[in-house]
């Protein structure tokens, strides 16, 4: 019986092994990964991170491969199996070698994408093997059956003939004398072991920054030092906890190094880099001194801050300059009773208020205040004051503010997120609410001030960026009084242990916040 070979041989050889595992999103926008695998038997697993997930995945792979055999040096290549089409181009060039492998011996080999989402073992030939930049070799078959001759020649062979009889392509001549050929096998040819393929050796290429670095790069001081600086901040993004103080300190490596990589190539864009590394530098030194409670005011001293970002400080001055901008009423008292409100309502225009709220201000009239609010059209209430000066937090009253309110496209006058606005509108009832100014029965200027001055100071506690005080026609503006009365205000922040070493001259207000407020306290960025 004739056994015909298909045109790939692939009948004529075992079948190569495979595995493959992945990491995939559990979930759309969640942290989440599944890690599954090719083999019906092994069941997904749920993990939190993609780090989690990759390092279960390699693991796993390796479980597979530490249990399987050697690879068989009679084995189909998988890679040849599927038209070699993971490093050939449809268009690109084809060796026509044995069907059933492209060359070398078979390999057991893993291959895996430079993401990290998959990892590949199979049994494949060596230049296969080679063929793929990520692949690295596990096994290679020692011996075994060379590659399987096609049926077609066995079936073709005339019968009586050996195979290793040499073969004529004409018949002798009738009533020749010429003996028929013994039939006598040839003794089998030794088949010297193929070599195995050559890894190319590529010089390692840095990355940081979304830039590459080149290998070529001098000094090579440079270039080594920008390499690991791109390995030390991947590896910082795998932390399960920030370390500010060591961030910081990346960044101005990253700043140094960048200003010397633009003295050597002269380009622009890499000395912005460098400069904003400065910025992020100095950023992250100051948050982490305020989230650790280090102040520069003395040694031994500490401050923790209730708002301890500087992007919080950065939003509540924000919201500050746009209330001075958009107070509907004249006078101190509706400048405040408008500040608390926005606070309450700054995402969405809308917020609830209970009757505490309100009487917990220094007002003269809330009823009336109210009143006037609602009947120039900046604020709206399903109830009358009164009504709402009646509500307890059991059932608050709503409020919509129309100056607050996104317009089409979703957008508002602010862009911090909803976990930030409370924080902010509890920081203002403390500075507002705090129990020295309620029981000097300070009027609304006075907490207006001391909210003003909270927000100016450097870090330990001195009026103004770098201690050089604030401007008065600022604070009156914001106070929403006349120059002449800040003095007696400023010395009802002083009674109440609010401010020490305040001064008035030149046209600036100097002086420093006391201990007991510092954590109040809002610290600009240096020459601000």
């Amino acid at each position: 019986m004739t056994v015909e070979a298909t045109a790939n041989g692939a009948e004529d050889r075992l079948v190569g092994r495979e595995w493959m595992v992945r990491v995939d999103a559990a979930d759309r926008g969640g942290a989440a990964v599944r890690v599954s695998c090719s083999r019906p038997a092994c069941a997904p697993r749920l993990l939190p991170s993609a780090a989690a997930g990759r390092a279960a995945a390699v693991a796993h792979i390796k479980t597979h491969l530490q249990a399987a055999a050697e690879p068989r040096a009679g084995a189909f290549c998988v890679c040849k199996a599927e038209d070699c089409r993971l490093h050939i181009q449809p268009a690109g060039p084809r060796d026509r070698g044995t069907p059933w492998r492209c060359g070398g011996p078979v390999v057991l080999a893993v291959i895996s994408d430079r993401q990290g989402r998959w990892w590949r073992a199979m049994e494949c030939c060596a230049r296969c093997a080679a063929a793929h930049p990520s692949a690295k070799i596990v096994a290679t078959a020692t011996g075994g059956p060379a590659p399987a001759a096609g049926a077609h020649s066995a079936a073709r062979r005339p019968p009586g003939v050996a195979a290793a009889a040499p073969q004529f392509s004409h018949a002798p001549a009738s009533g020749s004398a010429t003996p028929a050929a013994p039939a006598t096998p040839a003794p089998p040819r030794k088949v010297p072991a193929s070599r195995s393929a050559k890894t190319r050796r590529t010089p390692r290429h840095g990355k940081i920054a979304q830039r590459i670095v080149p290998h070529d790069m001098h000094p090579v001081a440079l270039r080594e030092e920008l390499m690991e600086l791109g390995d030390l901040f991947r590896a910082y993004q795998q932390r399960s906890e920030p370390d500010l103080a060591e961030l910081a300190e990346l960044h101005a490596r990253k700043a140094r190094a960048f200003t010397t990589w633009a003295e050597v190539t002269g380009e622009t864009e890499l000395r912005l880099e460098a400069g904003r590394a400065e910025q992020a530098a100095a950023a992250a030194r100051l948050q982490h001194q305020h989230r650790t409670g280090l102040s520069p005011v003395g040694e031994g001293q500490v401050t923790s801050r209730l708002l301890t970002s500087a992007t919080h400080w950065e939003h509540v001055r924000t919201i500050f300059a746009h209330v001075a901008d958009h107070t509907p009423l004249p006078g101190p008292e509706a400048r405040l009773m408008v500040v608390m409100l926005t606070l309450r309502s700054a995402l969405t225009g809308t917020g609830n208020l209970v009757g505490q709220d309100v009487r917990g201000l220094p007002l003269t009239d809330p009823e009336e205040l109210i009143d006037r609010l609602v009947d120039c059209g900046w604020l709206s209430i399903p109830c009358t004051a009164d009504d709402l000066l009646e509500s307890r937090p059991e059932s608050p009253t709503p409020i919509t503010i129309s100056t607050l309110t996104p317009d089409d496209s979703g957008r508002g006058p602010f862009d911090f997120g909803r976990k930030t606005r409370p924080k902010l509108s509890g920081w203002a009832q403390k500075v507002v609410g705090d129990k020295k100014l309620r029981k000097k029965k300070t009027g609304a200027g006075t907490r207006l001030l001391a909210l003003a001055l909270a927000v100016r100071t450097s870090a330990d506690g001195r009026l103004g960026a770098e201690g050089q005080g604030v401007d008065l026609a600022a604070l009156a503006s914001w106070c929403a009084v006349d120059a002449g009365e800040l003095e007696p205000m400023v010395e009802q922040l002083t009674a109440a242990d609010w401010l020490t070493e305040a001064e008035i001259g030149d046209g600036r207000l100097t002086g420093r916040l006391t201990e007991r407020v510092l954590p109040l306290s809002c610290p600009l960025a240096s020459g601000d």
